[in-house]
C-alpha cells in the first residue's frame, strides 16, 4: 500500500485539527463528523451550502465514471501523474489534495503511478458533490474521500506538497493557504481545440478561445507546464452521450444541439488540454 491516512484534516467550522476517534472525526471544540459506511466523511456544513444538493448530479457522476474508466483520458492522467510526482523526495510521504476530485479517476491513477515508482502518498480527494465522493469511495477505499468546498478547504494551513485542480474551480487564496512553501499547484484546463468537433455540432458558432498564458496567481510563481493533445475515436451513441453528460456542454447546448449529438453513432474528437504548474512562494 502506497497511501497513508491523510494527517491534516481541519474542522470546517473553526479550523482546528481533526482527529479520528472510532467512526468519527472530532476537533478540540467538540465538533463531530461521522464517517459514512462507505468510508468518506462529509465536511461541508449545511450553513455553507448554496443549494441542497450542490455539485455534479448522480447522473453526471455515473456518466463520467463510465467514460473515464474506459480509458479515454488515460494520456491526461499519465501526464498529470508524472508532473505530480516529479521533484518529490523519494524517501518521504507527500501530502496531495485533489480539489474537485469528481469520482476519483485521476487520484486513483496517481496512486497507481506512485506505487509503481515506490513512492508513498497521503492523499485526499475532495468534491462538493456527495454523489461524486460516494462513487469515488465505492471504487477505491484506499484514498481519503471528503465532501467539501474549495472555498473553505477542510485542511490545515501549510501542510500540502501538491494540490490538483482538474477541469475545476480554482480558489487560489485557499490553495496558497494549504500548500507548503515550495509546494505545487497543478491545474488542468481545456485548450482551444478541446472537443472542438463536438462543440461544432451542438453550438451554432464557437466562441473565440483565449490563448494567452495564464498569469501566476498571488503567492505563486509559474513553472514550466505541458500540453496533451491527441485524437480520440468514440464508437457508439452511449460513449458520445456519456461525454456530453459529464461536461457543462450538456446544459449550455440548445435542445436542437443536444438532438444532433444524440443522433451520432461515431465521432472523432480532438483532445487538447493544458497542464499548468505553479509553485507556492516562500512566506516572508
Amino acid at each position: 500500500m502506497t497511501t497513508t491516512p491523510f494527517p491534516a484534516l481541519a474542522c470546517p467550522l473553526d479550523g482546528k485539527p481533526l482527529h479520528r476517534e472510532g467512526g468519527s472525526w472530532r476537533c478540540a471544540s467538540g465538533h463531530c463528523f461521522d464517517i459514512a459506511r462507505e468510508g468518506y466523511v462529509n465536511l461541508l456544513p449545511v450553513q455553507k451550502k448554496r443549494s441542497l444538493d450542490p455539485g455534479d448530479s448522480k447522473e453526471m457522476v455515473a456518466a463520467r465514471r463510465r467514460f473515464l474508466n474506459a480509458g479515454h483520458y488515460q494520456p491526461i492522467a499519465e501526464a498529470l501523474a508524472r508532473a505530480t510526482l516529479a521533484d518529490l523526495p523519494a524517501a518521504t510521504t507527500a501530502s496531495v489534495l485533489d480539489a474537485g476530485c469528481g469520482e476519483g479517476y485521476y487520484l486513483r491513477q496517481l496512486t497507481a503511478a506512485a506505487s509503481a515508482d515506490g513512492r508513498k502518498l497521503a492523499v485526499l480527494g475532495l468534491d462538493i458533490s456527495k454523489w461524486a465522493v460516494l462513487s469515488a469511495a465505492k471504487q477505491d477505499p484506499q484514498p481519503n474521500w471528503t465532501v467539501g468546498s474549495n472555498a473553505n478547504l477542510p485542511v490545515l494551513p501549510g501542510t500540502l506538497d501538491r494540490v490538483l485542480c482538474l477541469f475545476g474551480f480554482p480558489v487560489y487564496p485557499e490553495f496558497a493557504r494549504v500548500l507548503k512553501p515550495g509546494g505545487q499547484l497543478l491545474q488542468v484546463d481545456a485548450g482551444p481545440d478541446h472537443l472542438r468537433e463536438l462543440r461544432e455540432i451542438i453550438y451554432p458558432t464557437l466562441k473565440p478561445q483565449r490563448t494567452a498564458e495564464p498569469q501566476a496567481p498571488e503567492g505563486f510563481t509559474a513553472l514550466p507546464g505541458d500540453t496533451v493533445r491527441y485524437t480520440l475515436d468514440l464508437d457508439g451513441a452511449e460513449q458520445i452521450a456519456d461525454l456530453l453528460a459529464m461536461t457543462p456542454h450538456l446544459y449550455r447546448a440548445s435542445t436542437e444541439g443536444r438532438a444532433r449529438a444524440a443522433a451520432l453513432t461515431a465521432l472523432t474528437l480532438s483532445i487538447d488540454v493544458h497542464l499548468t504548474r505553479f509553485e507556492r512562494n516562500c512566506v516572508r
